[in-house]
């Protein structure tokens, strides 16, 4: 048996566009992600130089409906309660609150929504933890200002943030604001609402649209911090080792590179408050001239996170000679680790990976890591009596939650746990229902058809038990998966 610590943040993770619908109610603009097709074609098309983010007749929109939390929200949060949830995280549509971005007032409507929602959450005794920016932007700012190349999305951000810190000081307390931040290096238009052109030197507007984040999140950090003192605000990556494919030097060096810039070089400007060196040397040799205002280093400098949020789905390997197969996962693409078994959609699955990410984030920052995103995508079938025997995603989340415990054995002050797509919702990868990730089932599928009625899966029943016992179900030789 292994001790977790007992205020311990169990719990479960969403995004608002993937799964609260309602996209043209309650005042809301449109979103990027409102123009996102469906379907496994979705990455091609919107790294297009020719999307130009208006909806077409040809293609379908899931995320419009997603799984109408908008409307169901009290159904799904006590659920979350029967489970246990110590925590919820969900993200807020910018595009809600201001439908356009740019407005110098909110939407009230757009507001009252978020009251309910964070109201009925800490009626039933579950902590939220709210994302500002979730692959969301205002399509407005999108269109009219280029996304986030412009410095004035700086501004815009840092009075949507502040709205939200004035209308919920005292309801919530832990806040991320940007989500998967480091995601702009690989996929610039879910991160930055930026469409890259052909004739423009891609990198330079990536890290300049990245540049204005990292200032726009210091920003919400002093905000809150101005607001209210108690409000811890935290970083959010996609985090993963990256591995030498062999002994190789080339290899390690390889590998070495390509950790320090997914790993690190967001995170070094959130915690340690400046660009770390061997990034400056990365702008240097790569012809990327940032655009600085006198005052952004000193705001990175002295507003730095209070603690360290990260998604975790798979590890990298890396070599020097790319002829070798390439998997890919979570927008990243890396060679075949040939020990490691992968998912239904070739993400490689690597409990141990977690472990060792853990540490090595924790050697380097020595801040409190919140895992805020971890979970399966698979294809769930629903048995003739309703069941559905996801024995599979039992066993991924059992050795991932198993390897967060044994790096805090090894010292490593993890604060919670929040499982991806808690609730089945639409995947931001390829926009489709069937890439299922949920402890709960959503009779929603690809063709548009279904009724939105949640079912329990097994892995609910075990998530429960996991929770009820603060960890201690890991242990177990088996688990109960039926009440």
């Amino acid at each position: 048996m292994k001790n977790v610590p007992a205020d311990f943040l169990w719990g479960g993770a969403t995004a608002a566009n993937q799964f609260e619908g309602g996209f043209d109610q309650g005042g809301k603009g449109l979103s990027i992600a409102d123009v996102m097709p469906g379907g496994k074609q979705r990455m091609q098309l919107i790294h297009d130089a020719a999307f130009d983010f208006e909806l077409h007749e040809q293609y379908t929109y899931p995320n419009h409906e997603g799984i109408d939390f908008y409307h169901r929200y009290k159904e799904d949060i006590a659920l979350f309660k029967e489970m246990g949830f110590k925590t919820f995280r969900m993200s807020i549509a910018w595009s809600r609150i201001f439908p356009n971005g740019d407005e110098m007032e909110p939407n009230e409507e757009g507001l009252a929504f978020y009251d309910r929602v964070i109201d009925e959450l800490i009626a039933q005794e579950i902590e939220p933890l709210v994302t500002i920016s979730h692959y969301e932007l205002p399509r407005h700012l999108a269109i009219a200002y280029g996304g986030w190349r412009d410095r004035r999305l700086v501004t815009f951000f840092e009075r949507y943030s502040r709205v939200l810190f004035e209308r919920y000081q005292g309801k919530v307390k832990y806040w991320l604001t940007f989500n998967e931040i480091n995601g702009a290096q690989f996929m610039p238009m879910l991160s930055l609402g930026v469409a890259l052109q052909n004739e423009e030197n891609h990198l330079q507007t990536t890290y300049q649209g990245l540049h204005h984040q990292l200032v726009a999140s210091s920003l919400a950090t002093k905000a809150a911090r101005e607001i209210d003192p108690s409000m811890q605000i935290g970083c959010m990556l996609i985090a993963a080792p990256v591995y030498p494919y062999s002994s190789n030097p080339a290899d390690v060096q390889v590998a070495l590179d390509e950790e320090r810039m997914m790993n690190y070089f967001c995170g070094d400007v959130h915690v340690r408050g400046e660009y770390p060196a061997f990034a400056k040397r990365f702008f240097v040799e790569n012809g990327i001239e940032l655009k600085q205002e006198e005052t952004d280093a000193a705001i990175l400098k002295e507003y730095t996170v209070d603690f360290f949020s990260l998604s975790y789905y798979m590890s990298r390997t890396e070599k020097a000679d790319k002829t070798t197969d390439m998997t890919a996962g979570n927008i990243m693409n890396g060679v075949k680790n040939p020990y490691l078994k992968a998912s239904d959609w070739g993400w490689e699955i690597d409990p141990g990976g977690l472990r060792i990410i853990l540490n090595k984030l924790y050697d380097r920052y020595q801040k409190p890591l919140f895992i805020v995103e971890n979970g399966l995508g698979a294809y769930d079938k629903v048995e003739a009596d309703g069941a559905i025997h996801d024995e599979y995603r039992i066993d991924y989340l059992k050795a991932h939650l198993q390897a967060m415990v044994e790096a805090m054995e090894d010292g490593v002050e993890v604060m919670g746990y929040t499982s991806w797509g808690c609730i089945d919702l639409v995947s931001a990868s390829t926009g489709e229902y069937s890439k299922r990730y949920g402890f709960i089932y959503v009779d929603k599928q690809d063709d548009g058809s279904g009724t939105l009625e949640r079912s329990r899966k097994d892995s609910f029943f075990w998530y429960q038990e996991v929770i009820a016992t603060n960890g201690q179900a890991l242990y177990k030789d088996s688990v109960s998966t039926r009440s």
